[in-house]
């Protein structure tokens, strides 16, 4: 059977995968949103539901104030003995040659939790994994970051032993892999099979050049040998619909099969406008003891993967939500930075409200509920009452990439407190405003609010287009250009 990439659409950058038994659990990294990781889970593979988040108390998990893309970094999830290890990085500074890069671990029995308060590791690189060595101990793989300018940045993969008892890293730091000529070594993660340390990183950087590398030893602490398949997966230079591939894991299925998660993005002329994904790859075991690509001989990513046995795909579930049918606020949803609640977020008498807060370009305290876009064209529809009083009181619904790339749909009055509709649009720092005159009627029913029916309509050269180049030109054309770029309100 034939499985689609991505398997989890959207925004979810960054996979560990782990089998547990019969089931098997993705984590994702979040950065500056809010709860942090998101954990999915499949008995199949084949069907993915968003199950929990593992940083949900502000209290153990502070981003406020967090720059975008910093916050929380490639978590790895793995499983020891009734106990699920959880290792991510919070980066709290990521600007010119430094980076503020703090380690933790949390752990549970169950990945819906609880999850026990944060474990400090170390502030040395970032991308960490938890390795759990067959004969009984623990180590602590991650890449090794250099801010001197006589180094390199990327300066290999540091494994270090970890103390459960005493929840401390032991031990010499050994630097087992500097990395091949592909530059940038990061993600790494180990695993055992047949008498081999298979050492599994991502190089090349993050965008076009990524590539997964392999690498095996018969010590854990090396040294480790370069597969002569690498670099085993990558899109650079490939006409493929997954970009940017990159940032493996390979674990073995239930069935005996082997599985390679790893992150992508299905690219419009460069620009990543869903953000970067989570596909999955069949992987062949080779007679000599490496790992490569089923599929094709030049480590392409391939739009689809293959399960052995059929399986009943479930319809994708509804983009709807009724807030009147439920009583927290679902899964799908993020904040930035904080939580819904400290937001001014909450559901009550069948309707959710959102209270006021700082703008589109804050880093704090804003009143901002959003939820992943998975296509490049979709719909966005949404019923509002709002009784703004003066022109700093705005409401309505964003496109939003980061606080300098966004489209703002937002209701307002003007001077004389007539309520009017306005796009702002923010490229690459610059706004761009544009007032729209459109003759409705709102209804001033509802004790004083006005309530209308707010549609986004948003297309593949809108935002592709704007968020690559920024012309006001462009804008303009695409603003207004009947068939490309549509703002509707309804009553």
């Amino acid at each position: 059977m034939k499985v689609i990439n991505p398997v989890l659409p959207g925004f979810n950058p960054d996979p560990s995968l782990v089998r547990v038994g019969d089931d098997y659990y993705i984590a994702t990294s979040t950065f500056e949103w809010f709860p942090g990781i998101c954990i999915h889970h499949s008995k199949d593979l084949v069907n993915w539901e968003i199950l929990s988040y593992a940083l949900t108390d502000e209290t153990k998990f502070d981003i406020k104030g967090m720059d975008t893309a910093c916050g929380i970094w490639a978590p790895n999830l793995t499983y020891d003995n009734g106990t699920f290890y959880l290792i991510y990085t919070i980066v709290y500074t990521n600007r010119h040659r430094f980076k503020d890069t703090h380690n933790f671990m949390v752990t549970a029995t169950d990945p819906q939790g609880p999850w026990s308060a944060p474990i400090p590791l170390n502030k040395m690189g970032f991308d960490p994994s938890l390795f759990h060595d067959p004969d009984g101990t623990k180590w602590l793989v991650n890449m090794l970051f250099d801010y001197r300018l006589d180094h390199k940045r990327f300066g290999g993969v540091g494994v270090q032993q970890y103390d459960p008892k005493t929840q401390k890293l032991v031990g010499p730091i050994y630097n087992v892999f500097k990395g091949s000529d592909k530059g940038t070594t990061e993600g790494p993660n180990i695993f055992y099979h047949n008498g081999w340390y298979y050492l599994v990183t991502a190089e090349g950087g993050t965008e076009f050049k990524h590539c997964v590398t392999m690498c095996r030893s018969r010590k854990l602490t090396g040294p480790y040998e370069i597969s002569p398949y690498a670099p085993v997966l990558t899109s650079f230079g490939k006409d493929v619909q997954l970009k940017r591939a990159g940032h493996g894991q390979i674990i073995q299925g239930k069935d005996g099969n082997w599985y390679m998660a790893h992150l992508c993005s299905r690219s419009l002329d460069d620009c990543s406008i869903v953000g970067r994904e989570t596909a999955i790859q069949n992987m062949t075991l080779t007679e000599d003891g490496w790992f490569k690509l089923s599929a094709n001989d030049t480590a392409s990513p391939e739009d689809f993967f293959e399960v052995p046995e059929e399986v009943e795909v479930k319809s994708a579930k509804s983009g709807f939500t009724d807030f009147g049918k439920v009583t927290e606020i679902p899964l799908e949803y993020m904040t930035l930075r904080q939580s819904a609640k400290t937001c001014g977020i909450t559901i009550s008498d069948g309707k959710l409200h959102i209270q006021g807060g700082n703008s589109l370009a804050s880093k704090y305290n804003q009143g901002l509920l959003v939820r992943r876009h998975q296509h490049h064209s979709y719909d966005f529809t949404a019923k509002m009452e709002f009784a703004p009083r003066d022109y700093c009181h705005m409401a309505g619904l964003v496109c939003y990439y980061n606080y300098d790339n966004n489209y703002y749909l937002n209701m307002s009055v003007d001077d004389e407190g007539k309520p009017y509709v306005m796009v702002n649009v923010s490229v690459n720092k610059e706004i761009f405003r544009r007032g729209y005159k459109i003759h409705v009627v709102f209804d001033q029913s509802l004790n004083g609010f006005y309530s209308c029916r707010i549609a986004f309509k948003v297309g593949q050269f809108c935002l592709e287009e704007v968020l690559k180049q920024g012309f006001r030109k462009l804008i303009d054309q695409v603003l207004c250009k009947k068939g490309r770029y549509k703002i509707n309100v309804f009553l």
